[in-house]
C-alpha cells in the first residue's frame, strides 16, 4: 500500500532493483461502494425437503435508505414479536443479510447506508435451522436490494491544479473531459489556481 502513485511506483522499483523481486504490477482499482435509492420488501425462502431431515427457513424483509455508523454501515432492526420465527434465529437471519451486503448486486463492491428490517417469517419445528435462516435471510437482502434502485458510488478527489494563465483554458477542457466538477479558480502570484472535484478513476496518472 502507498500514499499515491508515485510511492506505490517507487516501491515496486526497490523490490525489483534491491530485493530481486519480480513485481506483476496491475492498473489501480477503485474502491467503489454500492446503495439503494427507495425502500423495498421481499420474501427471503430457503425450503429443501429430500426425505429425512430438511431445511426450513422464510424471512420477510425490507430495506432502505439510511446513512449510519453501524458496523460496515447498515443497520439491522427486527420487527418479530409474536413469534413467527424464534429468536435463537434472528440473528442467523441477520449474518445472512450482512454477509450478502458484502458483495452487492451491481459490481460485487460493498453495500453501505441501508437499513434492514427483519418484518415477519416462517418456520418448521424440525426442518428449520441456523442455516436455512442464514441462506433465507441472504436470498431475502439480495431480492429486496434488486428492487430498491441500487446505484454505484465512487471516490470524489478535490483537487487543486496550479498553472500558467496561457494554459488554464488547456487545463480545464482536460479537467471537463474527467468528469470534473470545477469549483473556484483563484491567483496565486503569477499562477491561478484552479480547484475542482473529480472521480478518482479518471485521476490515475493525472500529474
Amino acid at each position: 500500500s502507498g500514499m499515491g502513485e508515485l510511492h506505490l511506483e517507487i516501491i515496486q522499483e526497490r523490490l525489483i532493483l534491491e530485493h530481486n523481486v519480480n513485481a506483476n504490477v496491475g492498473s489501480p482499482r477503485v474502491s467503489y461502494r454500492e446503495t439503494i435509492t427507495q425502500a423495498a420488501e421481499a420474501e427471503g425462502k430457503f425450503v429443501q425437503q429430500s426425505g429425512g431431515r430438511g431445511q426450513y427457513g422464510v424471512c420477510y424483509l425490507k430495506v432502505e435508505p439510511f446513512r449510519n455508523d453501524e458496523p460496515e454501515h447498515i443497520a439491522f432492526e427486527s420487527k418479530i414479536y409474536a413469534g413467527s420465527i424464534p429468536k435463537e434465529y434472528i440473528p442467523s437471519v441477520e449474518r445472512g443479510a450482512r454477509n450478502a451486503a458484502k458483495s452487492g448486486i451491481l459490481g460485487g463492491y460493498p453495500v453501505i447506508n441501508i437499513k434492514i428490517t427483519l418484518l415477519d417469517g416462517k418456520y418448521h419445528e424440525v426442518d428449520s435451522s441456523d442455516l436455512a435462516f442464514e441462506i433465507a435471510g441472504s436470498l431475502g437482502f439480495k431480492e429486496a436490494m434488486q428492487k430498491a434502485g441500487p446505484i454505484l458510488l465512487e471516490p470524489i478527489m478535490n483537487v487543486e491544479a496550479v498553472t500558467p494563465e496561457e494554459y488554464m483554458g488547456n487545463i480545464i477542457g482536460d479537467l471537463n473531459s474527467r468528469r470534473a466538477v470545477i469549483g473556484e479558480m483563484i491567483d496565486r502570484g503569477h499562477l491561478k489556481v484552479i480547484r475542482c472535484k473529480a472521480p478518482l478513476n479518471e485521476m490515475f496518472n493525472y500529474s
